[in-house]
């Protein structure tokens, strides 16, 4: 689950991927609702991360309008996206993340693996962790690891995992603006497919001095083939003036197969140092 909050230009940095039919999969006024926020979340990540909240709904007002519907028909389709779209993200990041026919890696992140396969274990933060994919990992590997998301479904997943295995993994049900990242806390923090931009202060801070972040997204260039939230999309070069305060470890753009829609495109990898 990609990290969100209660704004819309965090829910940017969703991916705009999921199960096709979902919403023949709801009754009544559910399917309805979700209908109508999986359309402007079509719309929505396709917009600029540096977009504010009041711009956007203006601009979608503007669309709906275009497309012949009434003043109280738009206003409708508003309220259900400002007042439910949190819970209907988490739910649709719940069925993905806990799908039985998984559409993304559920092998840990190939760049966290080579960046982490010669360093010590310490202690690690997972930052949108999902259903544990990359925190189960690093804790068979002897690092104590904390991980959050809102997505509790996913969440519930990664711990019962962990139970399986008798490995103690620390996994929370929360947002990025509700988990406490601490100051000098953490060895090593993980951000695979997460929107980043408004946290690398307090990554900075929260790191340990020598504390390593790893990073993998989509390059802009990924969005010519799918539809990708802004928030995990990132141009020629952007990840290393969003970290420049740190020492660059390891800096990739390359063609890959994501971990997300597992499609060959572009992708950008960063393993950085706090100095």
């Amino acid at each position: 689950m990609r990290v969100s909050r209660v704004s819309f230009v965090i829910l940017l940095a969703l991916l705009s991927w999921g199960p096709p039919g979902l919403a023949q999969t709801q009754s009544g006024q559910q399917a309805a609702e979700l209908q109508i926020y999986q359309k402007y979340r079509a719309w929505v990540t396709k917009q600029s991360p540096a977009a504010g909240e009041a711009d956007l709904m203006g601009q979608y007002r503007g669309i709906l309008a275009d497309e012949g519907l009434s003043a109280s028909e738009i206003e409708r389709q508003i309220r259900v996206i400002t007042e439910q779209g949190q819970r209907l993200e988490i739910e649709l990041w719940n069925r993905i993340l806990t799908s039985p026919t998984p559409s993304f890696n559920t092998s840990p992140n190939a760049f966290l693996v080579e960046m982490t396969r010669s360093i010590n274990p310490g202690k690690a933060l997972d930052v949108g962790m999902g259903q544990g994919r990359n925190a189960l990992y690093l804790a068979q590997r002897g690092w104590v690891v904390t991980g959050f998301d809102p997505a509790e479904k996913a969440v519930a997943s990664a711990q019962e995992q962990a139970k399986r295995l008798g490995m103690k993994l620390t996994a929370l049900v929360l947002r990025d603006d509700q988990f406490d990242f601490g100051r000098e806390q953490w060895d090593l923090i993980v951000l695979s497919y997460v929107g980043l931009r408004d946290l690398v202060p307090r990554l900075y801070d929260a790191l340990r001095p020598g504390g390593l972040v790893v990073v993998e997204g989509f390059h802009r260039d990924a969005t010519k083939i799918a539809s990708i939230g802004a928030g995990v999309v990132f141009d020629t070069n952007e990840l290393l003036k969003l970290f420049e305060r740190f020492r660059v470890v390891r800096y990739e753009d390359t063609n890959g197969t994501a971990d997300f829609g597992m499609q060959g495109t572009r992708v950008v990898r960063l393993c950085a140092q706090r100095p």
